[in-house]
């Protein structure tokens, strides 16, 4: 296995692994590398982190590519970590080498890979397989604590279900995302240049960020620094949730590349209500493409069409007697949209119309509307599924507080 295809395989393990867990790798020492590397390095109440543990922490970010300032990332996941081990060891939660091995295995199985296979890929780029071990007794010790403390607190309800339903997923209770937004256009050779500079953002703070914005994006939001309003989670497609929700505050996305573009997301916020419902399994929109562009004349063209539309519908009589290729109307499950869409749909209430995109190297003007969002019980998705969703949420919600309370409780020390 080359490192390329590592390093993307277990980057998106660990993605999914801590958006599900919300869990980082704790590491109670490997075989000493080289003397002095087992010196303490921090202090979490009783529990020690070794330099050691600091550097192979350091280093399992580096090789995710990880933005941001990766040693003080690196130090907070591990004191989280501590605080995590701590709190089991106080309720007397106990792992046995079954059940670490079972979490290795499925943790693995995020990336198509068997264990040894994973502990394989890690050690070719120098993280020693005890630190494996110990991350996933961490994430496996925290769940059962989590359960044991909040599971009996957690009772949904038959109406909860129901308003989830009724809200499509995307209810006033619902998780939120407050983000940023640059997309930079893609000219013909200009695409090493370009890929250079969305490297370059990855690693910026929000201030950074929004000047970037407004000197490089394409999108109307560059003005505004590339702020986008606060809109629900369960809106955006599958591939920007992956993307998107991982992200702590201040933190930059990878660059996903779109339509002519690549775009780069900036997580400003986060804010969960009492539960998250599922989301929408099909949405439907009309797009109808305008000559010109974001021009004055396109821009002033669209500005008619909007004056005389109130919903999908109404297109119609606008396109009547074009080409048919001039109005593109369906319903398509999220994962099917393009990621340029997807997320001009996620800021939209039915009814609604962007003029953000373009196409055709930015000759055409896309008038995209939103026409709704539906949600269907008829496949996978069952009652019993999103009560199990949102009791899901609803635990990381008693997790996520508990653990803010082991920090403001914390003595620790830095050597």
């Amino acid at each position: 296995m080359d490192l390329t295809t590592m390093r993307h395989i277990l980057r998106h393990s660990l993605i999914a692994c801590l958006m599900t867990l919300g869990l980082l790798a704790v590491g109670t020492g490997a075989a000493q590398a080289q003397s002095g590397q087992f010196k303490p390095a921090l202090k979490v109440n009783d529990l020690v982190i070794t330099k050691f543990e600091l550097n192979q922490r350091i280093l399992m970010l580096q090789l995710f590519n990880t933005p941001g300032d990766i040693r003080k990332l690196a130090e907070e996941q591990l004191i989280d970590d501590r605080l995590r081990i701590g709190a089991a060891s106080e309720i007397g939660v106990a792992l046995n080498p079954e059940q670490v091995q079972a979490g290795m295995a499925e943790f693995a199985a995020r990336g198509n890979l068997t264990a040894e296979q994973f502990l394989q890929a890690l050690g070719q780029a120098g993280v020693a397989p005890q630190s494996f071990r110990d991350f996933v007794e961490a994430g496996v010790a925290w769940r059962q604590v989590v359960r044991r403390k909040f599971a009996p607190k957690v009772q949904i309800s038959e109406a909860e279900i129901d308003r989830a339903l009724a809200g499509g997923g995307a209810g006033s209770g619902g998780l939120r995302v407050l983000i940023s937004e640059i997309f930079l256009p893609i000219k013909a050779g200009s695409e090493a240049e370009t890929l250079a500079l969305a490297q370059r953002i990855q690693s910026m703070n929000a201030t950074q960020f929004a000047q970037a914005a407004r000197e490089y994006s394409s999108a109307p939001t560059a003005s505004a620094g590339g702020r986008v309003n606060w809109m629900p989670a369960a809106n955006l497609s599958p591939q920007l949730r992956g993307q998107i929700l991982p992200l702590r505050a201040g933190q930059v996305s990878q660059p996903v590349k779109v339509d002519g573009a690549i775009a780069l997301f900036l997580m400003r916020a986060k804010e969960d209500g009492k539960g998250r419902a599922p989301a929408f399994s099909a949405i439907e929109y009309a797009a109808y493409y305008i000559a010109g562009g974001r021009s004055p004349q396109g821009l002033a063209e669209a500005a008619k069409i909007k004056a005389r539309v109130d919903t999908c519908d109404d297109l119609y009589g606008i396109a009547k007697g074009q080409p048919a290729e001039v109005l593109d109307r369906g319903s398509k499950a999220p994962a099917e949209i393009p990621t340029d869409i997807s997320l001009e749909l996620a800021k939209l209430d039915p009814g609604e119309v962007s003029t953000a995109l373009t196409r055709a190297g930015g000759e055409t003007l896309v008038f995209l509307m939103l026409c709704g969002r539906s949600f269907d019980l008829s496949g996978a998705v069952t009652r019993d599924g999103i009560a199990l969703d949102l009791q899901n949420q609803r635990l990381g919600s008693f997790a996520e507080g508990f653990l803010q309370q082991l920090r403001a409780e914390a003595r620790i020390i830095r050597f």
